[in-house]
């Protein structure tokens, strides 16, 4: 499998569930790297969480869990 050239940040994801983030954020933490999440650092100390294609996938199925 080709290594993933872009990914979306919490965010974005959020918005695209239309879904709180900071729910999202609690889920997501139940991931590892190798669901496709990873933590992505910027300047000042600033950081976000970003998902692969495939780590989005891994959400929404862990999102449906959390609702069943």
């Amino acid at each position: 499998m080709a290594a993933p050239s872009s990914v979306l940040t919490i965010s974005r994801v959020a918005e695209m569930f239309g879904e709180d983030e900071d729910w999202l954020q609690d889920l997501a933490m139940r991931m590892d790297p190798e669901d496709g999440r990873l933590t992505v650092y910027g300047t000042n100390d600033y950081s976000t969480t970003a998902f692969t294609p495939f780590g989005i996938e891994c959400l929404r199925q862990i999102v449906r869990d959390s609702r069943s």
